[in-house]
């Protein structure tokens, strides 16, 4: 019997998920389908539990906060990050897990070195979430910039020069820039940035983000979220049994 897996977000139009599971499966001679589920409500996930037979689905925006409530238990990088964006069925049981946090963690690693000692994370939604857990695991204090303020949260036009080059790890977790918008970017002084800055954008589609282009252009070590997708998405795939 065929394997059932799935993604479910809205829209999908920029989903990696379908095309890298699809191809796999094909390579491997794995019986099983990945489809998309574009839902424009998370209540529609009720109709997708009780009728589509899947045994795992990923989780992409808006729905990686929304979704838990849905679940029967949840792992305990999901109690803490507050977010889910993988989801095993198995003898009857919902489960919830995080593979961001990994496939964020592994993926900064590579070009991750000392001297980035502290962050601004650019975004304060749902994929936000995972990358606070991984700075706070490994003992990079970090600012979060916001179009509102709030105790820990600086506004995007309150950030000064001095702000970003006190702080050379910069991650954008917002969707500007993402394909069809490709000419957006969050606002921030880039004329700040140097060779000793790290820019790590969430977004895969462009390779090349407006955000990572003009950090480039500074002399910053640049890196997209490609690799993160391709190692949460191979640990979904250990967590399905795949």
């Amino acid at each position: 019997m065929t394997r059932k897996f799935g993604l479910i977000g809205y829209p999908l139009t920029h989903s990696f998920s379908r095309k890298y599971f699809t191809e796999r499966f094909a390579e491997e001679g794995i019986d099983a389908v990945y489809n998309n589920y574009p839902i424009s409500s998370i209540m529609a996930f009720r109709a997708l539990q009780s009728t589509e037979d899947l045994e795992g689905i990923n989780v992409t925006i808006p729905y990686k906060e929304q979704v838990i409530p849905y679940l029967d238990q949840v792992s305990a990088a999901v109690k803490e990050i507050g977010a889910c964006n993988c989801i095993q069925y198995k003898e009857g049981i919902w489960t919830g897990h995080n593979t961001d946090a990994i496939g964020f963690e592994q993926s900064l690693l590579k070009h991750l070195h000392s001297s980035h000692h502290s962050a601004l994370v650019l975004g304060t939604g749902g994929a936000a979430k995972a990358i606070w857990y991984v700075l706070r695991k490994l003992g990079i204090p970090f600012i979060k910039v916001s179009r509102t303020s709030g105790n820990d949260t600086l506004t995007y036009e309150s950030l000064t020069d001095e702000t970003i080059a006190t702080h050379p790890l910069i991650i954008n977790t917002t969707p500007l820039g993402m394909f069809p918008n490709v000419n957006e970017y969050p606002n921030i002084p880039y004329r700040a940035i140097g060779q000793g800055h790290y820019l790590y954008d969430l977004i895969y589609n462009p390779g090349v983000t407006k955000f990572l282009e003009k950090g480039a252009a500074q002399g910053a070590t640049i890196a997209n979220g490609e690799d993160m997708l391709v190692i949460q998405a191979n640990e979904s795939r250990r967590i399905w049994g795949l």
